[in-house]
């Protein structure tokens, strides 16, 4: 396939790299510091705390141009609305691939509807200088499938086919049917995650204050109880049945762990990490609204 990755970020790295490792026409799409550095030194990719970093030439572009058999956006919430214009006249399927709990409506909108496709990247990774470095390779990465879907629910053949692109370049993905809940779902447990996180000053200094973490966890239930469908995946469920001083020393004991430092929660960019969760609160606020009416 010839694809655009927009977004130079972790994800958008981590993900043109292995495309372009497997065959695909691939160019990602950087701006600033990180443009001049791609074009220098390609995307530079290393496993957690390893010394070998590998060297991988991705062609970089600075923005997008003729069409492309599929485009993928991995861009913070609050950037969206820039990434949309720039895409309305380019030809191409776009997948999201972000934080977003407003649905494909606002999306399709301004692209067209029958372009747009929602999922979510869940490989994890934090930037080191220009090196990305990568959630090493464990139990739970394995059993963590990206979901891809159709914002109708349908598993059409493109669907099907990114799947598969996907998967023969080493990138666990799946069809995922309930895409526009599961984005919901996430997002009424990121953005009490990610605020707390902030509001601590990292994600060790949120696990040694237990009562920080309890406000958390019941702004996570308060969210998913204000959901209109049910979560999705089942598994967040337990964050609404299990006792809550349970949940308080499962997320104390995630907070300090090697997932934990390598997800993204130790952001070198709170400034902006801020800004994509007040953006994501607004969405669940608009999802709470919308509910009652």
């Amino acid at each position: 396939m010839k694809l655009l990755v927009y977004g130079a970020g972790v994800l958008g790295s981590i993900y043109a790299a292995r495309l372009h490792e497997a065959g695909h026409d691939v160019s990602l799409l950087a701006r600033g510091e990180r443009l001049a550095a791609l074009r220098r030194d390609g995307v530079r990719l290393a496993e957690g705390t390893s010394q070998v970093v590998r060297r991988i030439p991705v062609p970089v572009v600075e923005r997008p141009s003729g069409g492309y058999d599929l485009i993928t956006v991995f861009v913070r919430t609050h950037q969206v609305d820039a990434v949309l214009e720039s895409l309305a006249g380019v030809e191409g399927d776009v997948l999201f691939l972000l934080n977003w709990a407003a649905g494909a409506e606002p999306l399709g909108a301004v692209i067209g509807h029958e372009r747009v496709l929602l999922g979510f990247g869940t490989t994890g990774g934090t930037m080191d200088g220009d090196v990305v470095r990568y959630r090493p390779t464990s139990l739970l990465t394995r059993l963590v499938s990206m979901p891809v879907g159709e914002p109708d629910g349908r598993t059409t053949p493109r669907v099907q086919r990114i799947v598969r692109a996907f998967r023969a370049a080493g990138i666990n993905a799946k069809a995922e049917p309930r895409m526009d809940a599961w984005l919901k779902t996430h997002a009424a447990f990121e953005v009490p995650l990610g605020q707390a996180v902030i509001a601590a000053g990292g994600p060790t200094a949120l696990a040694d204050d237990p009562g920080a973490v309890r406000d958390m966890v019941r702004l996570m239930r308060q969210n998913l109880a204000a959901m209109p469908t049910a979560p999705v995946p089942r598994g967040f469920v337990a964050l609404r049945t299990l006792p809550e001083g349970l949940l308080v020393t499962v997320l104390r004991r995630f907070l300090r762990s090697q997932t934990a430092a390598h997800s993204g929660l130790n952001t070198a960019s709170p400034g902006a990490e801020a800004a994509e969760l007040d953006r994501l609160a607004e969405q669940l606020r608009a999802m709470r609204g919308s509910g009652r009416r």
